[in-house]
This record gives C-alpha cells, structure tokens and sequence, in this order.
C-alpha cells in the first residue's frame, strides 16, 4: 500500500501506518487478489483558503481485472481514505 500527499496535506508517518493497517483489514476479504493498492490524499479547498475538504482516490490492482478506483471526500485524512477502503 502507497499513501502519497500533495502539499497542502501533512505527511504523518504514524498516521500512514495506522491507515495502511486498516486499509488491509477492510480489503483483507481480496488480499490474495490484490497486487498493489495506490492512495492519493488531496486537500481540495485548503489553497483557496476554505475549510478542509479533503479527497482520497484509492485505486486498487487486481489479478485479472481492470484497476478498481473509488473516490470519498472527508473532513480529515483518515475519514477519506477510510471511507474509499469501504466502497
């Protein structure tokens, strides 16, 4: 599993451990399916000064099949890419 940033977002390397840890327990069910799991986290209003709406695209690498993506907006890093791990 890879979490990348941009750089409107912190970098929290006990963060991204706590999130990859949960990311494999929901995604546990394919785990001999998946090759690679790609997480990207971006603050979509915070660089024009609004709140933080934070969006995490999860896409995930599967044996036999097109890559899967999904989308989930949240209030923190962890409401995003929590909430794209259970789509």
């Amino acid at each position: 599993i890879q979490i990348s940033t941009d750089n409107q977002v912190d970098s929290n390397a006990s963060r991204d451990a706590h999130i990859e840890e949960q990311v494999r327990q929901r995604l546990a069910r394919f785990e001999s399916r998946i090759t690679d799991v790609e997480i990207h986290v971006s603050d979509v209003n915070n660089a024009r000064g609004g709140a933080s709406d934070l969006r995490a695209t999860l896409e995930a690498r599967v044996n036999g099949v097109p890559p899967v993506a999904v989308t989930e907006h949240g209030t923190s890093v962890d409401r995003a890419i929590l909430g794209a791990a259970r789509k």
